[in-house]
């Protein structure tokens, strides 16, 4: 019989085998405590949580920043970042979704990071989900404060990663890292923006109606603009039927559009936008005749611009964004010749109608002016990507003949990506890429990482 001693040995031999099995090397294990360690000695950063993908360490970070940078004494708040991380030598994408992040992060990659299988950084724009100061002075929440947050946290991770630096996001995203490149051009060497809009000038907006007037098939345009009508003309009846979808939802109208009346509007003028940045010419064949009866036409307006999004409780995410438009960004002015008639309120379709009226305010066109004349004459090393069929990509932003470039995926959405170009243009996109990164394709792992790849895009459904 084995004795008590011996079996307590034997356990703990066994114990100490496996956990040497499974342990990192020596060496490796020196360099994540060096990874963690040169982390938490960046001034203002903290490490919240780590997780180890296959081949990464993805932390969840939060920095300190000033309310304002003009005026440091006014406090600061905790914006939060996630950092996929996988060498200190490869290069960094630094991703701008223009948004918030996950309240859960997840490790992901954009395409640019699969791309060049680098490290990834994440950062939330100022004002969203938790990003926000307490309280909150609106005035702070410009293109110029948020790149001015980009900026520090690109200088202070410089102190950790020798690689080269690209900034990538699509959409809101896009423009953001467009105007972190306007003001701190020396901070990344190069830019991938996706599907990312130029408002220059609100009623110069020509471009949006030209893009309606020839996008898709004409019978599919005709079938958008028909259902759009008869939605109008059924008014009264299609209105109970939001009423009753906000009672069932538990979804207002008081603080944003102020009635179910301004949000259905709102909703059907927004009807053939949504289906061509989520859809494609192949889905033009479900569009519903004018012969739909009213459920039909409600459930398929609903599972295209989803009636609950133009709610107080579907704008609350995007309040930030909002105000962003309102007071900087622009926003697409269409004309809407053919729903004349059918119109209650003249000058819905603008941000500031959407907004709680405390934050309200007047555009100021200079910023987008300023920018767009620098990327036209005076930017370096910055490519777009635009969708053919996708509204958001009508009014783009005309590049400079300094290593710069802009491509259009065939009739591609607001998912445009460089895998949807053409396949000269991809490779030449690819190319551009890893030549701006110093990355060779002979450099790149050939294994499959686990981790699943970022859209950069929001949802009017999901946040």
């Amino acid at each position: 019989m084995r004795s008590p001693f011996l079996a307590l040995f034997a356990a703990a031999v066994a114990v100490a085998t496996a956990l040497t099995l499974h342990a990192p090397p020596a060496h490796a294990a020196r360099a994540q405590d060096d990874l963690l360690d040169r982390l938490t000695a960046i001034p203002g950063l903290t490490v919240v949580s780590e997780t180890q993908p296959v081949g990464y360490r993805f932390f969840v970070l939060a920095f300190t920043q000033p309310v304002d940078h003009r005026n440091p004494g006014k406090g600061t708040f905790q914006q939060r970042l996630t950092l996929l991380h996988r060498s200190t030598e490869a290069p960094v994408v630094l991703y701008t979704g223009g948004y918030g992040l996950p309240v859960n992060p997840a490790a992901s990659r954009t395409e640019p990071t699969r791309l060049l299988d680098g490290n990834q950084v994440s950062v939330e724009h100022r004002f969203f989900r938790s990003s926000r100061p307490a309280p909150a002075d609106w005035d702070d929440l410009t293109i110029w404060q948020e790149a001015t947050d980009e900026h520090r946290i690109v200088q202070a991770l410089k102190t950790v990663y020798s690689g080269k630096w690209i900034q990538t996001g699509a959409s809101k995203g896009g423009m953001t890292s467009v105007y972190h490149r306007r003001f701190y051009p020396a901070d990344v060497d190069g830019v991938v923006a996706y599907v990312a809009p130029n408002d220059r000038v609100n009623p110069l907006d020509h471009e949006y109606d030209g893009f309606f007037a020839g996008v898709g098939a004409a019978s599919c345009r005709t079938a958008l603009e028909t259902v759009q009508r008869e939605a109008l003309q059924r008014r009264d009846r299609m209105v109970a039927l939001l009423e009753s979808d906000a009672e069932r939802n538990g979804y207002t109208f008081t603080k944003t559009l102020g009635s179910a009346d301004r949000s259905f509007e709102m909703t059907i003028l927004d009807t053939a936008w949504a289906f061509w940045q989520y859809s494609s010419a192949a889905d033009c064949a479900a569009v519903p005749p004018a012969t739909a009866t009213d459920a039909e036409l409600y459930a398929w307006i609903d599972s295209v611009a989803f009636f609950g999004f133009y709610t107080d409780q579907g704008l609350e995410y995007y309040t930030p964004y909002y105000y962003q438009a309102a007071t900087q960004l622009g926003w697409p002015d269409l004309a809407f010749k053919h729903l004349r008639g059918l119109i209650r309120y003249r000058g819905l379709y603008q941000p500031n109608s959407v907004l709680p009226a405390e934050l309200r305010a007047r555009h100021d066109a200079r910023p987008m002016l300023d920018v767009d004349y620098w990327v036209r004459t005076r930017s370096e090393r910055m490519m777009f990507i635009y969708g053919e069929n996708d509204p958001w990509s009508a009014e783009r932003f005309t590049p400079s003949r300094r290593d710069s470039s802009l491509y259009v995926a065939p009739g591609a959405n607001h998912g445009a990506n460089i895998s949807l170009l053409s396949e000269a243009d991809r490779a030449a996109a690819t190319a551009t890429l890893r030549r701006w990164a110093e990355v060779a394709p002979a450099q790149r792992r050939q294994e499959p990482a686990a981790i699943p790849d970022d859209d950069m895009l929001t949802d009017r459904r999901t946040r």
